[in-house]
């Protein structure tokens, strides 16, 4: 892109009081950006408000450092971290999106773009809880790698928790030549939110592809992740909740998903655990309930994968047993419980119990919990 259709684009991106819906307005009447800005006062006044004319009249202040930043972002591309700003007229700009109500005006994109241009794989969106449990976070990770190793594109939105998990277990079980997961973050691509994801990041753009509609320097601000979410719903064929409260950014996606008429996707949980509440809620409201891999693939019409025999044992939700077990395991059930319970339930002094807990806990078998609890996790 020239610099000059560049800064047309920004500028209509950066105006103030023109959102989307307007600057597609002033695209579908007078084409690209720079011809909406040779446009007479006149002419203008047919398709905005007078207000709207007076500003398209004046580029904003942050045009000119916001151009020169992107100049010298977009020169920092690498063959496995490719950079790009693509427009709604691009064809690389994805149709999931073209689809909803409220596209972006510009995407700006960081990571295997040759491998996003080939679009040969659906895409299914995995997001919950930023503070799931043990057995939550493990099955994100469990079906972000058997959604990859089936074929499919992880999306979801680099937060803490679920998304990391979907996008860590994405990125393992990718196939090499597939976009292993796509994150869409509520920054611009100069920054990463959380932090405590920057590794992740810089996986994701050698391996997968990020994505945000907020200009270069954009900070994290509260109200922009609901926002991002009609996009993670967008690019996606489906969207898979894995755990979630009630009001949950999660159950925003998947309202938006099934808006835009997507498949829903939730897995059950325990009845006393408020992260499976919003996923409860949302099987009730007719989201199909997934126990495997499998589940997902049947309702999207995804044949079976050579590697899929594996795939679906690996990410079964019911927790069976392989083999022979430690019998504490047993005591423990699924659900979070604390010492004293399992005292009344094996027996079994406090003091001895802690040893063993301890030795399934070294074998990542039980999870330590907030509140003096544990919990067993499938390991799958």
């Amino acid at each position: 892109m020239e610099t000059d259709e560049l800064a047309a684009w920004l500028r209509l991106l950066l105006m103030p009081g023109i959102g989307n819906e307007t600057a597609r307005r002033l695209l579908t009447s007078f084409g690209l950006p720079q011809a909406v800005f040779a446009q007479s006062q006149a002419s203008l006044q047919q398709t905005v408000t007078p207000a709207q004319v007076r500003a398209l009249q004046q580029p904003p202040d942050t045009l000119a450092p916001q151009l020169d930043a992107c100049v010298q972002w977009l020169a920092g591309a690498t063959d496995l971290a490719q950079r790009a700003l693509i427009t709604l007229g691009d064809p690389r700009y994805p149709a999931g999106l073209l689809a909803m109500a409220d596209p972006p005006l510009l995407l700006f994109a960081l990571g295997r773009l040759d491998l996003w241009q080939a679009g040969s794989t659906q895409h299914i969106a995995i997001v919950g809880s930023r503070n799931p449990t043990p057995q939550g976070e493990a099955n994100a990770r469990q079906f972000g790698q058997a959604c990859t190793r089936a074929g499919l594109t992880v999306v979801s939105g680099l937060a803490l928790g679920v998304d990391s998990a979907a996008h860590h277990g994405a990125l393992e079980g990718a196939a090499p030549g597939l976009l292993a997961t796509v994150a869409v973050v509520g920054t611009g691509l100069d920054r990463v939110y959380p932090k405590r994801n920057l590794a992740l990041a810089h996986q994701i753009a050698q391996h997968g592809l990020l994505l945000s509609e907020y200009p270069l320097g954009t900070p994290p601000l509260p109200s922009n992740f609901p926002k991002r979410n009609r996009l993670i719903a967008g690019l996606a064929q489906g969207t898979l909740v894995v755990e979630a409260a009630l009001q949950s950014g999660s159950l925003i996606t998947a309202r938006l998903a099934s808006e835009q008429g997507k498949e829903v996707f939730a897995i059950p949980g325990s009845i006393h655990a408020p992260q499976a509440r919003g996923c409860h809620a949302l099987i009730k409201q007719g989201a199909k309930l997934v126990e495997n891999i499998q589940d997902v693939l049947d309702e999207l019409h995804i044949s079976n994968t050579p590697n899929l025999i594996a795939t679906t044992a690996d990410t079964t939700c019911t927790n069976g047993q392989n083999g022979a077990e430690h019998p504490l395991l047993a005591a423990l059930g699924f659900e979070p419980v604390g010492l004293d319970a399992l005292v009344a339930r094996t027996g079994i002094s406090a003091a001895l119990l802690q040893v063993q807990l301890l030795e399934l806990e070294l074998d990542h078998q039980v999870a330590r919990m907030p509140g003096g609890l544990f919990q067993r996790i499938s390991r799958g």
